[in-house]
């Protein structure tokens, strides 16, 4: 009868490490989730700027095109008259 109350305890304190183990596991991929979900968020926002940037920078090359084609107007009137 001791013997079987030893292996009970003994079973019972494994099942208890089992289940820490189990719980320790949840928590980290709860924890990576988070992190996985913060990281969706802010490449989402990354997207916006990037976009923002984009336009920018088009807005801007059509500014300096428009710059260079008066320069060449510049040029070719100098130089023919």
């Amino acid at each position: 009868m001791r013997q079987r109350c030893y292996a009970l305890a003994m079973a019972d304190q494994r099942a208890l490490d089992a289940i820490s183990r189990i719980e320790h596991a949840l928590a980290r991929i709860e924890a990576a989730g988070a992190r996985a979900q913060a990281a969706a968020q802010s490449h989402a926002g990354n997207g916006a700027e990037l976009e923002q940037l984009r336009g920018a920078h088009q807005s801007l090359r059509m500014r300096v095109e428009g710059a260079i084609g008066q320069i060449d107007r510049l040029l070719e009137t100098g130089a023919q008259g």
